[in-house]
């Protein structure tokens, strides 16, 4: 199933991407993103993505370690400038197993023209409120810049 780019709503677009990773449809998440597109989970330890084949390759590696894979958007609200704050709890059965692992983290994403410019992952909830708080911040002072021709 494509996606419908009819949409370019940051809430109702952060909402497809999560359900088609947790469908497991790597097409559909994988549309969200561009060739500049960063995909981080620095602050987890693993690592950061740029561009369309190295986050997918981390979407194939990651979903593909189960034989059962659900996100459950627990949390998705837009903090202006195309910035969504997310809260997730990911649950799975990895490959070979019969025990559950579960996973809560939260972060955000930066949208910029109905792409998924930047998604910053974190462990911590309030950690990745503040980096949302922060990320929203600063597009906010680029809008005005950009606006107004000066900064300062």
């Amino acid at each position: 199933m494509s996606p419908d780019k009819s949409t370019t709503d940051p809430v109702e677009l952060t909402r497809r991407s999560f359900e088609a990773e947790s469908r497991r449809d790597i097409d559909a998440a994988m549309s969200n993103y561009g060739s500049g597109s960063v995909w981080d989970m620095s602050a987890m330890g693993l690592g950061s993505y740029r561009g369309l084949a190295a986050i997918r390759s981390f979407f194939e590696d990651w979903i593909g370690a189960y034989d059962e894979f659900e996100m459950d958007l627990r949390e998705c609200a837009h903090l202006g400038n195309g910035v969504v704050f997310f809260a997730v709890r990911q649950t799975g059965r990895p490959v070979g197993s019969t025990g559950q692992v579960e996973l809560n983290y939260a972060g955000f994403t930066v949208w910029v023209d109905g792409v998924a410019a930047r998604v910053s992952n974190y462990a911590d909830v309030d950690e990745a409120r503040a980096a949302a708080r922060a990320a929203r911040r600063s597009r906010d002072q680029l809008m005005c810049c950009s606006v107004s021709g000066s900064c300062g």
